[in-house]
This record gives structure tokens, sequence and C-alpha cells, in this order.
């Protein structure tokens, strides 16, 4: 069964108002009716009347979608035998690290969240690139032949870094052929470095206001760019940092975020990685690093992976799956980009 998510967009109010809605949090009707008129009008610093008619409208269009037979439940059950059937088939995104593929069941897989944590300077934004890059990989060769979405909150995508991966790649794909004695000549015509760049559709967003606005654009995106097979957002985090004394209205937002990433992730057989900054949190008398935005934001990602320091080594923990049990890979970050820790392991592993 499938949720209908009923859009505040699609309410037949002022334009000013729709956006003073999603501005202050409000993106699914359903978040309308878990509050009183006078919390609409404080967050939104409209009046109370314009409160008063917003409940009024978002209330018949409820009532006008109940009567349609278009309410939250929607007919078409999936049997358990198809949904595994289902799984096993999704592409999966390969690190280039043949030890974090393996803990991963194979890479990132799509149709699901996966939020990527750590300490700065761990390489999450090296990882990043690394699978912008990697969802490109030529079917042939194990890979998904998608193209990727790159919103940088913090401005640090680098794309020189990226081409200097994507040139590895390349490589890598160009070595492996020779291992396979393959026939490369239609890679090398239509899969030069730079076409790698050519396919990552970068956003950067400098405020939470900007960032939503993007998040929202995504479905009409990729509906027009159909082979759109990772959506990366690095980080998810930093601008939900700063200036925010209303907590309510964080969770808000971050949580009608989150049901649109997963609704993108699904609805399009998607890879989408957050990308998030680590805190310190207070547990039995001492302080430790967690990842930032909470305990409750952790259920707004299908898994999770943190990365680490172990003395000089840099290591993965699959924190949270469903489908795949905790585990530690090293791995490290070279000029190549994501690599296996093992000195002599250079090529990317296809899947």
């Amino acid at each position: 069964m499938q949720r209908v998510e009923m859009e505040i967009s699609s309410l037949p109010i002022s334009a000013s108002l729709r956006g003073k809605l999603i501005s202050g949090g409000y993106t699914c009707l359903s978040f309308l009716f878990s509050v009183s008129p006078s919390d609409i009008a404080r967050d939104l610093k409209i009046s109370e009347n314009e409160a008063l008619e917003i409940l009024r409208v978002a209330s018949q269009r409820r009532g006008s979608e109940r009567s349609n037979g278009t309410s939250s439940i929607v007919n078409g059950a999936q049997s358990a035998w198809e949904m595994l059937n289902e799984e096993e088939s999704l592409g999966r995104i390969t690190t280039s690290c043949s030890e974090l593929d393996d803990i991963l069941g194979g890479g990132i897989s799509c149709k699901e969240v996966t939020e990527i944590g750590g300490v700065p300077g761990i390489g999450k934004t090296q990882l990043g690139i690394q699978l912008a890059v990697n969802v490109q990989i030529p079917m042939d060769y194990g890979g998904l032949q998608g193209k990727a979405i790159y919103i940088d909150t913090e401005g640090s995508f680098m794309v020189e870094r990226a081409l200097q991966i994507a040139e590895a790649c390349f490589e890598d794909m160009r070595e492996y052929h020779g291992f396979l004695k393959r026939d490369l000549q239609a890679c090398q015509v239509n899969m030069q470095p730079k076409d790698f760049l050519e396919n990552i559709f970068y956003f950067r967003v400098c405020s939470y206001t900007e960032q939503i606005a993007v998040v929202n654009y995504l479905e009409k995106f990729i509906s027009e760019h159909k082979d759109v097979k990772v959506v990366i957002i690095d980080s998810v985090t930093f601008h939900f940092r700063q200036d925010f004394d209303d907590m309510a209205l964080r969770t808000r937002l971050l949580g009608g975020m989150a049901l649109k990433l997963m609704k993108l992730a699904k609805k399009f057989t998607l890879a989408v990685i957050l990308l998030n900054q680590v805190t310190t949190k207070y547990t039995d008398g001492q302080y430790q690093l967690a990842l930032a935005l909470g305990d409750s934001w952790s259920h707004a990602c299908t898994n999770r992976v943190i990365l680490y320091w172990n003395c000089n080594e840099r290591y993965a923990y699959i924190d949270k799956s469903p489908s795949v049990r905790s585990a530690a890979a090293p791995y490290s970050v070279t000029g190549r980009g994501i690599r296996s820790s093992v000195s002599n392991s250079k090529r990317v592993k296809m899947m």
C-alpha cells in the first residue's frame, strides 16, 4: 500500500500564503490538522482570520480527496514474493571500495535513503562526489548508467576533484576492459571524463528555505530527467543548525523534507544520499559524538553509515539497515578517489 501526499502547493489560496506555509514547514496538508489556528497565525505571522481560512480550504480539499476515493490508502497490494524479487533486482552504486561495498550488500542501494555522517575531514564529500561519478558507470561494466543530482549546502563541492575522480573512473573501466578482453570502443567514444561532469546536475543552496525549495522542485526535475539515479545532499544539516530558535518549526521542516526524499527514492527507483555532520551529546555523565539533528532524525533514512577514525585509518560502520547486518570496513581517500585500504587494490570493483 502506498500513502498519497496531499501537497500544500495544490491549495486554492494566494501564492504568498502558500509560500509562507511551505517556508513555515507546513509542506503537507496533514501537518495543518495537528495545530490550532493561533499556532499557524504565529508561525506564519498572519492574522487568525487568514489562518482559519487556510484551515477551511484545507478541510474542503481533504473532504474532496476522500469523496473521490483517493484518501490515504490506495488499492493494489503487493505480495511479499514480488517485494523480494523487486529488491533483488534493484541496482546498487559501487563506492569504489570493495570492503565497503561488501558490508553494504554490494554498494549503495536504490529506492532507499542512506545517511552518511562523520567528523570533518573523514571523507564525506569525497564519497559523495565518488557516488555522483560511479552512478554513471555503463551497464556493460556493472553500473547503472545514470545521472546525479548534487545539492551543495556548504560550498564544499570541488569540480576539479570531480574531474580527477571521473578520470580515474574512466581509467578503471579501461583497465577492466583489458582484464575481460571486451570491446571498449563505445565507452571510449561516449564516456570521456568530461561527460561525467556533464551528467552531474549541481544545485548550490544558501539557506534552509532554498534547500526546501530545491527538494520540492526535484520531483518535476527528475520527471524531466528520468535517467537520474542518485540525489546527494551535502550536507543535509548545515542550514538547520543555524538561526533556529523555534525547534518545533525545525522539526516540521525536516520531517516534510524527509518524507519528500523518501517518496522520490521509491517513485523514481533512485538512491538518496544524505551527508550529515556530527555534534556532541551528553550521555551517562560524559560527552559523546553523535550525528546531528537528534535522535528523531534517524527515522528519516533507511540506512545509516557512520564514518570514523581508528588510529590513522578511516572506517565505515553500518549503524542501521533493514537488509544488512552491522559491520565495519576500512577505506581510503586517495588521489583517485575512494578506494580500498589495501595498497595494491587500485581498480574499481565492478559490480
